[in-house]
């Protein structure tokens, strides 16, 4: 029997200690989500920085007479382009509600695929690569691409539209001092087709497709060893 390789061990350790910070991660967004975060009204902070690629200063100013929560504002450009957003409390309740599940989402996916990747380099330390068991994981690890691609695709999409659609509601911004208007959102999308050209699709469908050449050479092996 031939001594094991260092690589497939060496990657058999590496995806194990990934899953379990993967899977921590998981937890710790879980319990983020159960959390529910406020603004307190006197909140506040001033900080300065770029806004693409020109200085900027950023501010977070405590709650007014007719406002129940700190605004957001920022200033660019010397001052000539000014943006402020009432009710800053409300993008912490919009990163909850679309950003963190994003997160998860993409946290359990990591685990998953992490955890995939384990086991089947654990076979292939055991010499076991071209087996059933190993087929079928390299085809759960296609799948599990796909779906990916499309889950997060589709939650992508929902967190920019409200996102975006928070903004447009609160969002106050004037260029040299003439007030400018965001357009209105629009409806909710339901669907995105873009998701259909992100590189993780193609990815397990490219999985997919060697998982497929694997089973038919493992099949011809099979009849070959039976012909004998």
């Amino acid at each position: 029997m031939k001594p094991a390789s260092f690589l497939p061990m060496a990657f058999r350790w590496v995806f194990t200690v990934l899953v379990v910070l993967c899977g921590i991660a998981a937890v710790a967004v879980v319990l983020v989500m159960l959390v529910d975060p406020s603004l307190p009204a006197d909140a506040q902070f001033g900080q300065k920085g770029e806004l693409l690629g020109q200085p900027a200063e950023f501010a977070l100013q405590p709650a007014t007479a007719g406002s129940v929560e700190p605004a957001f504002s920022a200033k660019a450009f010397n001052g000539s382009v000014t943006l402020r957003v009432e009710k800053a409390g409300g993008m912490i309740q919009l990163l909850k509600r679309y950003g963190l599940p994003l997160i998860l989402i993409k946290t359990l996916f990591l685990t998953a695929l992490f955890e995939l990747l384990r086991r089947l380099f654990r076979n292939v330390e055991r010499g076991d690569s071209f087996t059933p068991q190993s087929v079928r994981l390299v085809q759960i690890v296609g799948f599990l691409l796909i779906g990916f691609s499309l889950l997060a695709g589709l939650a992508e999409s929902w967190f920019a539209w409200a996102a975006y659609d928070y903004f447009s509601q609160h969002t106050q911004i004037a260029v040299s001092g003439t007030a400018v208007r965001l357009p209105a959102a629009g409806s909710h999308p339901w669907f995105d087709a873009s998701v259909f050209g992100h590189p993780v699709f193609f990815s397990g469908l490219l999985v997919l497709a060697l998982a497929e050449v694997f089973r038919q050479g493992l099949s011809l092996k099979r009849d070959s060893e039976l012909t004998i």
